[in-house]
């Protein structure tokens, strides 16, 4: 008998036609793209994360707490099942019975016994919670749901992965009769202060669907795309590029068949390329070849019609960035300051660096940083932001007594914006920091350019918006080459020593230098934004 595809629960988030491949037995010897460095580091934090959580725990609970072997599957759904039968109250590091009827497979970070069975409990190394009301969580020292309460000092984070991974255990539960009829589970966030619980039956999804449901649609799905792969059937999902893709190990394959096909994804993502193929408009150069007149037709939702027809004109012409508009214009000011904050995941923001520029008002120009070596999350942090703060404070309140006009720079405020409120309102009181609505008022005013959304207005730019892409059209490059957000992230464990290692000095200096062309970066780009150079650049009405 021919063996049963079995899928754990990642393939619901997972693009489809990954899923495919991961499945066909003829791409068992295709060339893989090496693992990002990023990713491989978040997938290291978190496994760090959950065994913490989980010593924790286990001395918190003590006698009614046990743990099944970390390391190879062999034996691990026995033990598991064998655990959950003597009823035994925690299970840490459970896997739970394969589900060969139903093709699901996989494990839990922890298992709570309820009255009428056992529910699931994930530990991940995010944020599950926002400042609200309406949560409901238990203290960590008990976390089951008989001792949940609404919180009202916290909301529910949107965190739809969470949840469908919360599914995914509860039906393999449900296959091997140790499932709780209450469709509950648990997360344990980031923070690791509380559990919150999810009700998988409340319908608070799009279209008033449940967790439960979102989930069954979804993997059907992916069950029958695998499926058809193993049985190397007709593929159920072709190649398409989407968001995902650029962290995907079999990004190499489907780019070569994406470039040979001139796919319309190769211009517009995700939906907008299924709504484009169901037109009939399926290549870059059927996209390219619409009159701009026709443009009002395309069912698009994630970039302006006319948009995509010229990005598509721009991409065959190999062009990275194309003008928007005939004059190109930033907002400028005797003194300028140019922003650019580092952050480790959810842990806090440890350095604000700084580029200064303009009329001299007795303040050094150049390069300014300020920084906090103490592993994250710590008091230290709140330090570090408050000089920041206290020295750009004092920078705008010169150049306005000496009759200056300010403006301050940053690429995409969203990360920037974040970490100014988030530090504000998490060190309230501490000396320096600003209240939360000093801080608002300064990144309502049109002090603060963001210069990313400058840019997004007048360019079209087919090879993406971020600062990596655009500064080199403006002249600008990395010192370091493998200069990146993700491995600034890996850079950062090393200078400070997460993980109990020494910190590694030199790894400080190269955040140091990233930081530095960072603002520089941005620094760059506005000033060749209103130079002669940049207006060489092609007009759009001329493609």
């Amino acid at each position: 008998m021919k063996e049963r595809v079995l899928l754990d629960a990642g393939v619901v988030t997972r693009c489809r036609r990954r899923v495919h491949l991961e499945h066909d037995p003829s791409m068992a010897d295709e060339l893989l793209a090496p693992v990002d460095l990023g990713i491989e580091q978040r997938i290291a934090d978190a496994a760090e994360h959950r065994l913490a959580v989980a010593k924790w725990l286990s001395r918190v609970l003590g006698a009614d707490w046990t743990e099944i072997p970390r390391g190879g599957s062999e034996g691990r759904e026995e033990l598991t099942l064998a655990a959950m039968r003597a009823g035994t109250r925690y299970i840490s590091n459970a896997q739970l019975p394969s589900d060969d009827i139903g093709g699901r497979r996989g494990g839990v970070d922890l298992l709570v016994r309820a009255d009428d069975g056992y529910v699931p409990v994930l530990v991940v190394r995010h944020k599950i919670t926002d400042p609200g009301t309406g949560a409901r969580v238990s203290p960590i020292d008990r976390p089951e749901p008989e001792a949940a309460r609404a919180d009202s000092t916290r909301k529910v984070r949107a965190q739809p992965r969470d949840q469908l991974r919360l599914a995914h255990a509860v039906r393999l539960l449900q296959a091997c009769g140790m499932g709780s009829a209450a469709h509950l589970g648990g997360v344990i966030g980031v923070e690791a202060d509380v559990v919150l619980w999810h009700d998988l039956e409340v319908p608070n999804w799009p279209g008033g669907r449940t967790a439960l449901t979102e989930y069954e649609v979804r993997f059907a799905d992916r069950l029958a795309v695998a499926s058809a792969a193993a049985d190397r059937a007709e593929p159920l999902a072709l190649p398409s590029r989407i968001t995902e893709c650029k962290g995907c190990p079999w990004w190499p394959t489907c780019e070569v068949w994406l470039r040979e096909s001139s796919d319309v994804s190769l211009v517009v993502r995700g939906e907008d390329a299924v709504a484009l193929r169901d037109m009939g408009v399926s290549t870059v150069e059927q996209l390219a070849a619409m009159p701009l007149e026709s443009a009002e037709q395309l069912p698009l939702t994630g970039v302006h019609n006319t948009d995509a027809i010229l990005l598509a004109k721009a991409w065959l012409q190999n062009l990275p960035l194309v003008r928007r508009v005939r004059e190109l214009a930033v907002p400028r000011a005797d003194v300028e300051v140019d922003v650019d904050m580092e952050s480790y995941a959810d842990a806090g923001a440890y350095l604000w660096g700084c580029w200064v520029s303009g009329v001299d008002i007795g303040e050094q120009q150049g390069y300014r940083a300020f920084v906090s070596w103490e592993p994250l999350p710590s008091d230290d942090e709140a330090r570090s932001f408050a000089e920041f703060w206290t020295w750009f404070s004092s920078v705008r309140r010169r150049a306005y007594e000496r009759g200056l006009s300010f403006r301050a720079y940053c690429y995409n405020e969203l990360a920037e914006n974040r970490w100014m409120l988030a530090s504000a309102e998490r060190f309230a009181g501490k000396p320096g920091v600003p209240s939360a609505a000093e801080v608002h008022e300064f990144i309502d005013s049109a002090e603060w350019i963001d210069l990313f959304a400058s840019v997004r207005e007048q360019f079209l730019c087919p090879n993406g918006k971020g600062l990596k892409v655009i500064a080199p059209s403006a002249g600008f490059g990395w010192r370091d080459a493998e200069a990146s957000g993700e491995n600034s992230m890996r850079w950062y464990r090393d200078a400070v020593g997460l993980g109990g290692g020494v910190p590694v000095l030199s790894q400080r200096d190269r955040i140091l230098r990233y930081n530095e062309d960072d603002v520089r970066a941005t620094w760059t780009i506005r000033r060749w934004m209103t130079s002669e150079a940049a207006h060489q650049i092609p007009y759009a009405a001329d493609l």
